[in-house]
Parts: structure tokens; sequence; C-alpha cells
């Protein structure tokens, strides 16, 4: 009798709380927050660009453009000091416990970048809305071009470091460290290299997987099934969940929507280079291989 009590507790106590966490999955669905947004209130981020936001968005929405989340350092893009990263999150009303939906217009790329730098503060109240400002449109749901108004608070770091970001160093070791797979998640050309530019092409060793495969951009922008996507990345070898993973891309920002996709999908030892190859290109002793093989 005390264990079927404590299970009916359990399931009572499941069913309360449940609610209030993203952490797993970290998608919700438009219908999921409709109907969250009757009961409780997280706090919404529109990663949308600032034109967009003044047209329409998201009732109660905050907007948060990505280039406030990078800065340039000798014309490489990287991320903002953490200091002032926690700044930032507590002007727009977000502690360490708050509830977060990220969404953007982009299919997830935008705002994949902030999803990642919660995830590297410890933060696990978060998720990103499948389909974004464009499915929350199609479905036609109540926009608004009024701008929020956020209700500051402080952002206080559990994780001082960021365990999530490969820098130069580590990065032009992984052809000596196998174990190590190194992702480019830009275009098929980009990949390939151009014969007509010498500094052009991936890193040796890198495997190409673009980062749109996650979108369905024809039915609105929502993410993939994540089948189709393990499909598509057992091809490249990539099977095992423990795998070490580098994403990178041109500046960091389409590896970050990458990044956020290998987690979603249970990758669980995954990082983004920061500088990518604005940064690795610039250093003229470490070479660049052209054409389709790693």
């Amino acid at each position: 009798m005390l264990r079927r009590d404590f299970a009916l507790l359990l399931c009572v106590l499941f069913l309360c709380l449940g609610p209030a966490s993203y952490a797993s999955p970290l998608l919700v669905t438009t219908q999921d927050l409709a109907q969250r947004l009757t009961k409780s209130k997280p706090v919404l981020i529109d990663m949308s660009d600032a034109t967009q936001y003044q047209r329409f968005h998201l009732v109660d929405a905050i907007s948060l453009p990505y280039e406030i989340l990078v800065i340039n350092h000798n014309n490489i893009s990287m991320p903002i000091p953490q200091e002032k990263l926690t700044a930032l999150l507590g002007t727009l009303g977000i502690d360490a416990h708050t509830d977060v939906v990220i969404y953007d217009d982009t299919g997830g790329l935008n705002a994949a970048r902030l999803y990642w730098e919660l995830e590297q503060l410890g933060h696990t109240q978060m998720a990103l809305l499948d389909g974004g400002l464009v499915k929350w449109i199609l479905e036609g749901r109540p926009v608004t071009n009024q701008p929020a108004i956020a209700h500051a608070t402080t952002y206080q770091i559990s994780k001082p470091a960021r365990l999530f970001l490969a820098n130069l160093k580590e990065v032009a070791a992984i052809s000596r460290k196998k174990e190590v797979v190194l992702l480019d998640v830009r275009s098929e050309d980009e990949y390939r290299g151009d014969p007509r530019i010498p500094r052009s092409g991936h890193i040796p060793g890198a495997k190409w997987w673009e980062w749109d495969q996650a979108v369905d951009f024809d039915h609105g922008f929502v993410q993939r099934d994540a089948a189709t996507l393990r499909e598509s990345l057992s091809q490249l070898g990539l099977t095992d969940l423990k795998q070490p993973i580098i994403t990178y891309c041109h500046s960091s920002h389409r590896a970050s929507q990458a990044y956020y996709t290998l987690k979603r999908l249970g990758y669980t030892n995954v990082k983004i280079y920061g500088g990518s190859i604005l940064e690795y290109e610039q250093n003229k002793d470490l070479p660049l291989q052209r054409g389709v093989a790693p």
C-alpha cells in the first residue's frame, strides 16, 4: 500500500512540476507555447533582426538581435565576455531560474546562439520555439508591434568557465586526435574551396554537414525530425552520442545552430569553435584543404 501511494505521489508531482521546465525536450511547439502562455509567463526572447521586431513579434517578447551576443576582435567574430553576458541577461529579466523561450525568423539560426550561451551558464529552463515567428504567423497566432518591457534582475553565474567553447590551439591539433570530430557546417561550395582563392576550403580532417539540413523551410521553418537527422549524421559515422564533436563555420553563427541540433539529438560532448574559419585562415602556417574529402 505504501509503495502504491508513493508512486501516486510521484506522478502527481510530475504532473504539477513537469510543465515548468523545458530542459527536455529542448524544443517547444507553437501549440504548447500558446497553451503555456495562458497559465504562466516564461520570458520570450525574439532574436529576429531589429527591423522585423519593429514590424511584429509575439506579445511580450523582448528583442535581442544576434549581433549583441558577439564582438569583433581582430576581424574575428567572438562571444562577448561572460560578465557582459550575465549583465545583459539581467537587463532582459532573466536570472538563473527563469523559464526562457527563444525564437527567431530564421529556423533557429539566431536563437541557437543564446541557447548555447545559456547552457554554458548551467541554465536548464530554456527551449527554442519550433518554427519560430514564421510558424506562429502561419497559424494566425497573436502578434504585436509594441515593444515589451523587461523587468531587470540579476543573473548569478553558476558555471564561470565556457565549457563548450573550443579555441584555435585545440582545433589545430584535431587532425592528430582522431577521436574528436570536426564538423564543418558551411555550404558545400565553402567546404570545397575555390582554387582562385589561396586560403579557402576546410580544415583538414573536418567532415561536412550543412547546418540547414536541420530545418524544414518548406513547412514553417520547423526543425526536422530526430530520426531523419540521426540517419544523416550516421552516414558520417556519428552514431555514438558521446562522440566528441566541434562544430565550426565562417564566424561560428551557423555552428551555433548545428550545436543546438546535436544537443537536441542527444549528443553530449559538443563544442563550438568560436573563431571558426575567420580566425583559422588568418594563421598562414595552418593548412586548408580543398575538395570533398575530409
